[in-house]
């Protein structure tokens, strides 16, 4: 491994827990997919470093909480146009660390910008109601923050992933612990630590700890996290929530998908093809809201998946740091093998190869599958790479019977002439978000994110009332002038 020779970051050896520290574990290697560019280390912590972060963060919490909603608001703001003026802050290690393709780290860049200015809205909106009440009393429902608030994200979409739970909660007045996926420490860590401590967040509410397993089930066993919010497998998800239902403790999910793409015989071939390969092929398909299955209408079945093999052969993949390549490495050997057998075994199950099913180290090239059987495995799981099944069907209400068939239910597209017709098929689906002339993969700040079923539970992110929801308790008070006379 070759590794740069510029300027040593602020994050090199280094967590962020209290300042810019060393940890107590072993170094995590912070390497580039694909090319096993060496790009630094960074401290690695501690169940020790855990405990020791989330004392500190509770008594940095209450002072944070009581400052003036107008102070939490300005750090999301600053945050927001210190990354706006300056995207290659983030984008630059994002293709680094996560194998992004240069459109997608700049898209994602955009993401956490809407993030942090939506999460400093959020921190002026109203905090309560008044309610009616039998007594002469003022009654209210007020929303309070939840104290520490553990997050663990994942290594995709690392920087929005932990922001858009990070954001939101510190602008609600709780402080937080992040462990990102050691893969991408930076990206999704200590580079949005970084930018937070810049636009001046106090020193304690954000503790950023790179670690593995362990640490993780010690975040979200540590008695005095109240909160967890995870993105990840669904397979994680489960373990989570068995560690802590015991705990009684509030448990956000975010989980995978399988996320299915209707096309009526009604669309438009060529656009359904381009919105088919964003959806299938965008970051190598490491995204949850992929578009995992294909379903065609038998009568433009054909021409489909020509048009979308056209664009599979076509997109270039390679090295992220050219500009020139789409698609860039899948993050790991075991994610590269794991697509691969994915693939392997649908083919010998009878799929047909319309194009990709090959890989040079960790570039998969984009594949599409046809005669793809119901119980193969590119058409069950969850695939995590460039892997656009496609199956064809006749009657509309086989096609809903297939999509509602999978244990996921987090995002699905529709592809139609007559958008109308296809809103009223949305009653019939089982899924999160349903898109209607858009692909899969779509997601705003504004908007109320989360799956369904294997998908996801424990509320939603975006929006004011979602993350009020996830990030805030519920307090019932009551205020009378004098004191209550009881008979006894």
């Amino acid at each position: 491994m070759t590794k740069d020779t510029n300027e040593s970051p602020v994050w090199e050896g280094k967590l962020f827990s209290g300042g810019w520290r060393a940890g107590s574990g072993d170094p995590v290697t912070v390497t580039a997919p694909g090319t096993d560019r060496l790009l630094g280390t960074v401290a690695g912590a501690t169940p020790a470093d855990l405990d020791q972060a989330v004392e500190t963060a509770r008594v940095a919490q209450r002072a944070w909480a009581a400052a003036p909603y107008a102070v939490r608001a300005a750090v999301m703001l600053k945050a927001a146009a210190l990354l706006e003026a300056d995207p290659a802050r983030l984008a630059e290690i994002l293709v680094a660390e996560s194998g992004s393709g240069q459109g997608k780290s700049g898209f994602e860049v955009g993401l956490v910008v809407s993030e942090l200015q939506e999460s400093a809205a959020l921190a002026s909106h109203p905090s309560g109601e008044i309610l009616r009440s039998v007594k002469p009393r003022l009654s209210l429902a007020r929303r309070v923050p939840l104290g520490v608030v553990g997050v663990i994200a994942p290594f995709n979409f690392p920087a929005i992933l932990a922001m858009r739970s990070v954001a939101p909660a510190l602008a609600l007045g709780n402080a937080v612990v992040l462990k990102p996926d050691p893969r991408t420490s930076v990206s999704g860590g200590l580079a949005l630590a970084a930018l937070l401590e810049e636009a001046g967040l106090p020193e304690g509410v954000l503790h950023v700890l790179p670690g593995g397993g362990e640490l993780g089930a010690a975040l979200v066993a540590h008695p005095r996290v109240p909160c967890i919010s995870f993105t990840g497998s669904t397979a994680a998800g489960r373990k989570i929530g068995e560690a802590a239902a015991p705990l009684l403790k509030r448990i956000h999910l975010e989980l995978g998908g399988n996320n299915a793409m209707l096309v009526l015989p009604d669309a438009d071939v060529q656009a359904a093809a381009s919105v088919a390969a964003w959806g299938s092929f965008l970051h190598q398909g490491q995204i949850c809201m992929t578009t995992g299955r294909h379903l065609v209408h038998r009568s433009i079945a054909d021409a489909y998946v020509a048009a979308l093999a056209e664009k599979a052969t076509h997109l270039p993949v390679g090295d992220p740091i050219d500009p020139t390549n789409a698609l860039g490495p899948l993050i790991d050997e075991r994610q590269r093998d794991h697509v691969h057998t994915i693939v392997t075994d649908t083919v010998a199950k009878g799929a047909t190869l319309a194009a990709g099913g090959e890989y040079d180290g960790l570039y998969y090239r984009p594949t599409v599958l046809t005669d793809v059987a119901p119980d193969s495995p590119a058409w069950t799981e969850e695939i995590f790479g460039p892997v656009a099944p496609v199956q064809v069907y006749d009657d509309i209400d086989e096609a809903i019977d297939v999509i509602n068939a999978s244990e996921y239910g987090l995002s699905v597209s529709i592809l139609t002439g007559n958008p109308h017709a296809a809103f009223e098929l949305c009653d019939r689906i089982d899924s999160g978000a349903v898109h209607i002339n858009d692909a899969t993969v779509d997601d705003e700040a504004v908007a109320p994110f989360g799956g369904a079923k294997a998908s996801g539970a424990g509320g939603r992110f975006g929006g004011p009332h979602a993350n009020l929801d996830t990030f805030t308790e519920t307090q019932w008070v009551t205020v009378q002038s004098d004191i209550e006379r009881y008979p006894f």
